[in-house]
């Protein structure tokens, strides 16, 4: 059985990078891998891609390391709480917000359009909001407390909280498999 791989994620979360990164993590289930360290660093994106991501990762075979190796933003945050051991280099960073929604323009509205784009929302918060309360020792007011702030914290507050287990630098041994998914920008 094959024994540990590293991917470096670098990238926003769209449906692009998402189904990308699961097909790799796909892939290294199919071989068998007994444990995979994802080198996390994002600025967010897309809420539905986030949790099909931490929902997919929470059901792989093997054991998942998280590495948060520079900052790890918005909806980031849900998919490094799918690993079962979380790590930060000293360095790094998360932030937490509240779920936006971008308006095109020009556009008009009716009340049962914000009253839907309303309930999106606050389904989106609830559902990440609820996976930061699982996977922390932060309680669901605190986590409110976290999006209402919109605030970055260190690796020290990190740990503080339980997002992570320890603050340390990534090592990866010599010889050892890395993935790097690299995306057009």
């Amino acid at each position: 059985m094959p024994g540990t791989v590293y991917i470096s994620f670098s990238a926003e979360i769209s449906t692009q990078t998402a189904e990308h990164l699961i097909g790799v993590m796909a892939n290294l289930a199919k071989r068998d891998v007994s444990e995979v360290h994802l080198l996390l660093s994002t600025g967010g994106g897309n809420v539905m891609e986030g949790m099909n991501i931490y929902n997919v990762l929470c059901g792989m075979p093997f054991t998942l390391v998280t590495h948060n190796v520079g900052n790890v933003d918005s909806v980031g945050n849900v998919i490094f709480l799918a690993g079962k051991k979380r790590y930060a280099c000293p360095t790094a960073t998360f932030m937490f917000h509240g779920v936006a929604w971008n308006i095109p323009t020009p556009t008009r509205l009716e009340q049962k359009n914000v009253e839907e784009i309303l309930d999106g929302i606050l389904s989106s918060q609830k559902r990440m909001g609820d996976v930061i309360k699982l996977c922390t020792s932060l309680s669901l007011a605190d986590v409110d407390d976290l999006f209402r702030q919109a605030k970055t914290k260190s690796a020290d507050e990190a740990l503080r909280v339980g997002i992570i287990q320890e603050i340390r630098d990534v090592q990866i041994p010599g010889g050892a498999e890395v993935i790097p998914l690299v995306f057009q920008r």
